[in-house]
């Protein structure tokens, strides 16, 4: 009885062994199969019009068809496509020059690989998800000619059991004409490497264009600026507050004659409206809950990003994002709740679902508006009947119970309206002010400074979405989001000084879209960046563009609008409760 169970257990080792020397461990025995993923193809110019690669009339060998999966959701979002080109590809094993298969070229196929070599299309493939470029085919002006790369040359690096490097070399140019059979081929080589597994996407990086002295030249200057705006707001407004505070304890020590007679004027004077609830508080409400989670979701991807380099991994970046945002809606509830009930706001369970649902429906109507044009054009960004019901999914079964659970903790733990003045029970009239005073003007220069702050790291992000930059240098970025949040805060406080100083108590939607006002210069940069930094072209590429550039002003201007409004909020009590006021 002993020997067929040892012999069981035997190979049931031999076969766990084997399952798990693959893609997946990225661990393999010698000869074994490593498989080569063709991905998307497309305009060079365009980085989102990418289309299957099979959609031109290339050919796959004659080895069996495997199937992926996609693992996560982010890599189906991002329009992942992985098709096996099937060739063999043996771990070590060198493979010489084999034809795999041939194209005859027809009327249809020659139109398709003309239009794509005159386009300048570009395939990317992956081998052990390390991802492999090359171009399709390169144009003759002289002879008003086009040639197509038939075949490829494979060059793999491996350090033990485990492949470091992929090189691909094209070759074999066959230049296009009716009626000729073009034949592909592949080539494999094998050589050993002394680079470390855990640094072989190093070579993907590019230290020339994310040079770290910019880096730190730009958050020297911001850093500086920092400096500036908090030195500014110290001096300011303490030694006007101080005058303030001389003056309003010199009016305690008058009688009712003199002080009818005095110069009544300033902040104290709207002390009995400054803690009324603003206009549309649900709105509102609903904003600020949405920006503290925004906050909360960057922070968390940001020092996840240093800690894991989720760059490695296909869509892992996304799926982290969707996972935080996910995890983080309780602070969404807590805020927004907590905030709406100090604000005496009856209709709270409307208010949770405005701020559980708001931002999920605008990126979900932006996502499907462009989605119904990736499927008119057949491209691999259309997101997949089966994903939308995911993220649905989530948003109804995970982010809207957890919205409800913070809203909840809000309004039974923050949510008593504790404000250091009364509030009277007429509004009190606003007065006339110079034009540079009114809310729209102050609301528009608010944006400026931190616009500025983070305008040279502006670049680097869009060129690492546009421009096949991979985004690596996480580090900075968080150095950069806590400098513009400390910029955001300073301005905010400085402009709703000027604002309640001019008798004006309309401070909170002043100050969360002074901040938020950040967002319309960096969607105004977008613009500049797409007509003179790319070479995108066609309604597809630019309705992507532009629909997710606007999603992620969008998002900007949340996070700075609530940190404006928050530290604004603190200013405000802060010097409320420091005066006496009967």
């Amino acid at each position: 009885m002993k020997r067929p169970i040892l012999l069981a257990l035997l190979l049931l080792a031999l076969h766990v062994e084997d399952s798990v020397s693959d893609e997946h461990t990225h661990i393999y025995n010698d000869a074994e199969e490593v498989v080569l993923w063709m991905n998307t193809v497309g305009p060079y110019a365009n980085p989102e019009e990418t289309y299957a690669y099979f959609s031109l009339p290339f050919c796959p060998g004659q080895k069996t068809r495997i199937g992926h999966y996609h693992e996560t959701l982010g890599e189906n979002l991002l329009g992942v496509e992985l098709q096996f080109l099937g060739v063999d590809i043996k771990f070590k094993t060198k493979q010489p020059k084999e034809v795999y298969c041939k194209v005859e070229l027809t009327k249809e196929n020659l139109q398709a690989f003309v239009y794509a070599v005159k386009n300048s299309y570009w395939y990317q493939m992956y081998v052990d998800d390390l991802p492999v470029w090359g171009m399709v085919g390169k144009t003759d002006p002289t002879e008003n000619a086009f040639f197509i790369w038939t075949h490829k040359k494979l060059e793999f690096g491996y350090n033990g059991d485990r492949i470091v490097y992929v090189n691909l070399t094209s070759e074999g140019l066959e230049k296009l004409e009716f009626g000729k059979s073009i034949p592909f081929s592949y080539e494999v080589d094998w050589k050993p490497s002394t680079v470390n597994f855990k640094d072989r996407f190093d070579k993907y990086l590019d230290p020339t264009f994310y040079q770290h002295r910019i880096h730190w030249f730009s958050i020297f200057n911001s850093f500086m600026m920092v400096i500036f705006l908090i030195g500014l707001v110290t001096m300011i407004l303490m030694r006007t507050l101080r005058k303030d505070y001389a003056r309003y304890s010199k009016d305690e020590e008058m009688d009712d004659m003199e002080r009818d007679l005095g110069d009544e004027y300033g902040w104290k004077q709207v002390h009995g409206d400054v803690f009324r609830a603003p206009s549309y508080p649900l709105i509102f409400t609903a904003a600020v809950g949405s920006g503290c989670q925004l906050v909360a979701v960057a922070l968390i991807v940001i020092i996840f990003a240093i800690m894991g380099e989720l760059y490695t991994e296909r869509g892992s970046l996304l799926s982290t994002a969707i996972f935080a945002y996910a995890a983080t809606s309780p602070v969404n509830g807590y805020f927004g709740g907590s905030l709406y009930g100090k604000m005496q706001g009856k209709q709270w369970l409307r208010q949770m679902l405005v701020s559980a649902m708001a931002l999920p429906t605008a990126v979900c109507s932006i996502a499907f508006a462009i989605n119904l044009i990736a499927i008119y054009y057949h491209a691999t960004r259309a997101i997949p009947f089966g994903s939308m019901v995911a993220v649905v999914s989530i948003c109804l079964f995970i982010v809207l119970p957890l919205t409800l659970v913070g809203t909840i903790l809000g309004r039974n733990l923050g949510g008593l309206p504790q404000y250091p003045c009364r509030v009277n029970a007429v509004p009190r009239p606003i007065p006339e002010k110079r034009w540079f005073m009114e809310p729209p003007v102050i609301i528009a220069l608010g944006g400026v400074l931190p616009f500025g702050s983070i305008f040279i790291e502006m670049y680097f992000i869009l060129t690492s979405f546009w421009a096949y930059k991979i985004y690596y240098v996480y580090g900075f970025l968080l150095l950069v989001f806590i400098i513009l949040c400390i910029v955001v805060a300073c301005v905010t406080i400085v402009c709703t000084y000027f604002l309640l100083n001019a008798e004006d108590y309309r401070w909170q939607w002043t100050s969360l879209l002074a901040g938020a006002s950040t967002s319309g210069y960096v969607y105004l940069y977008s613009f500049y960046y797409f007509f003179f930094k790319t070479r995108m072209f066609g309604l597809f590429q630019t309705s992507v563009y532009f629909g997710y550039m606007a999603l992620f002003s969008l998002g900007i201007g949340l996070i700075c609008g609530t940190v404006g409004y928050l530290a604004t909020s603190v200013f405000v009590r802060k010097i409320y409760s420091t005066v006496k006021i009967d």
